[in-house]
C-alpha cells in the first residue's frame, strides 16, 4: 500500500483562518461519510483512521489557532478517539502533546502538564524517541506556567537527553518539525514564563535558525524574542525586533500571532516616549485592529 498522506502542521502563512475551512468542509463532506458508510479491509481501515486523525488534528490546531478554543479542543479529542481507534500510539501522543500545548497557552497549567505525561507515557510505549521529547518540553512549559522552576528545569534536562539519544531517521513524517529551534523555542517560552529574560532572549535568538517555509512559527519566535529583550531591560532592541512580529503578523489570519504581538505592546507601553518604541506602537497597532476572519 502507498504511505498514507502525512497532513501534519502546515509550513506556510495559510495555517489558521486560510486553511481551516477547508480542512472542515473536507472532513465533513468527504472524510465523516467515508469512515461512517465505507467498507474496508482491516489494514485499509487502520490506515483511513490513521490518515482522518491526522486531519482532524490539523483542524483543531487551525481552529486553535484562530482563537475557538472549545471548538478546538473537541476536533482535537475526536483526532485522538480516531488515532485510538487505529492502534496509532504514535499518533496518539502527539496529539495529547497537541492538547497540552494549548492548555499552556490558555494558562491551564495543570491540565498542561497532566496532557505532557500522558503524551510521554504513550510516546515512550510507542517507541518514538522524538515524541517523548517534545512531550517533556511541554511538561516543562506547563510547569513554568505555574511557577516551578526547579520542576521546569528538570523537565527541560529530560527533554534533552531523550533527543540527543533519538534515532530521527525513525520519525513519523508528521513529527519532523521538531528539531532544535523548536526546542529552542519552547525553553525560551518557558524561561520567558519564569521571567528570565536573559535566558529566554539567547533561546530565542536560536529558535530563529529555523526552516524559513514556517512563516507564522518566526512571528512567534520573534515576539518571544521581543518578550524576551522586554524582560532582560532592552527597551529599544525589543521595539525593533517587534517591528519584524508586527510585520509577519499582517500577513497571518492567527489569534495567536496577535496574542504575541498584543502582549509585546503592552509590556512597551510605559516606555512609547522613545521615538524607536512609538514606532513599533504605531507599526502594531493597525495589525491588532484588525480582526482574524473565523
Amino acid at each position: 500500500m502507498r504511505r498514507r498522506p502525512c497532513f501534519g502542521r502546515s509550513t506556510t502563512t495559510t495555517v489558521g483562518g486560510h486553511v481551516r475551512d477547508r480542512v472542515v468542509r473536507f472532513l465533513a463532506g468527504e472524510v465523516a461519510p467515508l469512515l461512517a458508510n465505507g467498507k474496508f479491509e482491516e489494514t485499509v481501515g487502520r490506515e483511513l483512521l490513521s490518515a482522518a486523525a491526522e486531519l482532524t488534528q490539523l483542524a483543531g490546531w487551525a481552529t486553535y489557532d484562530v482563537g475557538l478554543h472549545g471548538l478546538g479542543q473537541r476536533y482535537l479529542i475526536q483526532a485522538l478517539r480516531l488515532a485510538m481507534s487505529a492502534g496509532d500510539r504514535a499518533l496518539g501522543a502527539e496529539i495529547l502533546a497537541a492538547m497540552s500545548h494549548q492548555a499552556a497557552y490558555l494558562h491551564a497549567a495543570d491540565e498542561a502538564v497532566d496532557l505532557a505525561r500522558a503524551a510521554g507515557k504513550a510516546a515512550t510505549e510507542a517507541g518514538v524517541a522524538a515524541i517523548a521529547a517534545e512531550a517533556a518540553v511541554l511538561e516543562a512549559q506547563g510547569l513554568a506556567v505555574k511557577g516551578d522552576e526547579s520542576g521546569c528545569a528538570e523537565a527541560l534536562d529530560r527533554a534533552e537527553r531523550i533527543l540527543d539519544r533519538a534515532d530521527r531517521a525513525q520519525d513519523p513524517q508528521w513529527i519532523r518539525y521538531f528539531d532544535e529551534a523548536y526546542l529552542s523555542a519552547k525553553f525560551g517560552h518557558c524561561f520567558a514564563e519564569l521571567g528570565r529574560g536573559d535566558l529566554a532572549r539567547r533561546f530565542a535568538e536560536r529558535s530563529l535558525e529555523m526552516d524559513t517555509r514556517f512563516v507564522r512559527g518566526k512571528q512567534f519566535n520573534l515576539s518571544l524574542l521581543a518578550k524576551a529583550h522586554v524582560q532582560a531591560g532592552e527597551v529599544e532592541a525589543a521595539a525593533a525586533v517587534g517591528q519584524k512580529a508586527a510585520d509577519l503578523a499582517s500577513q497571518l489570519r492567527s489569534a495567536r500571532s496577535h496574542d504575541y504581538l498584543r502582549e509585546v505592546v503592552e509590556r512597551l507601553a510605559p516606555h512609547v516616549g522613545l521615538s524607536p518604541v512609538r514606532a513599533f506602537v504605531d507599526r502594531a497597532r493597525p495589525v491588532l485592529e484588525g480582526s482574524v476572519v473565523n
